[in-house]
């Protein structure tokens, strides 16, 4: 991917912030887009920092616009997700505690905003030469490789991204052949995402932001279109849906 272009949507998380270090460390892009709610401006000059809220259209659209400018995508990244936030929002362990309020925002930041990231990004992949959209997904979110349960509403809106990832390869390919979309887990990360449940993990399990990375990154330069609507973990183990 010499000389091409990048979006990270989702800039300003852990995950998010490690990947835009670790492509402007690479020196293959030209020009990398750090996409952000509140966005900070770049130390970097290969780093184009955006105002990108996954679930206000206006600032997808107008990111959007600002990026056709410069042409064409070939690597596109959407790194956002809500598993939970002090006391209001916690994985439920029991039917007990499903909550519509909780559900509807959880199945927005997973599920919904980034459909609209796709609806306002995916036909700005380059469509002559390979082009790679990554959605970060969670192995919770496969419903064969379920047997615990809990974590209902963070699994079922998972679920529901790795559905539409299928739905995006499939309408995809069609018109953009060379392209490749797929969703990514990366694994159990040292953010404040995972912080409250890291305690049960082994240590060679918790990966820093940084290494967390590094192994997506590599698991994406492997992919190829028959690829395209498959959920993949950070070492590249294809995840059932």
């Amino acid at each position: 991917m010499n000389g091409k272009r990048a979006l990270v949507i989702g800039s300003g998380g852990g995950i998010g912030a490690a990947l835009v270090e670790q492509l402007v460390a690479s020196g293959r892009f030209d020009r990398i887009y750090a996409g952000t709610r509140r966005p900070d401006a770049s130390r970097h000059p290969d780093v184009t920092t955006l105002t990108i809220d996954i679930l206000d259209d206006g600032t997808l659209a107008e990111a959007g616009r600002q990026i056709a400018q410069d042409g064409a995508l070939d690597l596109l990244i959407v790194a956002t997700g809500l598993l939970h936030r002090g006391a209001d929002i916690r994985p439920e362990k029991s039917l007990r505690q499903l909550d519509a309020s909780v559900m509807a925002e959880v199945f927005a930041v997973n599920s919904i905003g980034p459909a609209l990231a796709a609806k306002h990004f995916l036909p700005l992949l380059g469509r002559r030469h390979r082009a790679v959209a990554i959605f970060l997904s969670a192995r919770v979110g496969s419903i064969a490789d379920n047997r615990l349960g809990g974590w209902h509403s963070y699994r079922a809106s998972k679920a529901a991204l790795n559905a539409l990832v299928r739905c995006f390869a499939i309408e995809l390919r069609r018109s953009n052949p060379e392209a490749t979309v797929a969703a990514l887990h990366p694994g159990t990360v040292e953010t404040p995402l995972s912080e409250p449940f890291q305690a049960r993990v082994p240590p060679s399990k918790l990966f820093s932001a940084r290494k967390s990375a590094a192994l997506m990154l590599a698991v994406i330069d492997q992919l190829t279109p028959a690829d395209s609507g498959d959920v993949f973990a950070w070492d590249g183990e294809r995840i059932p849906f």
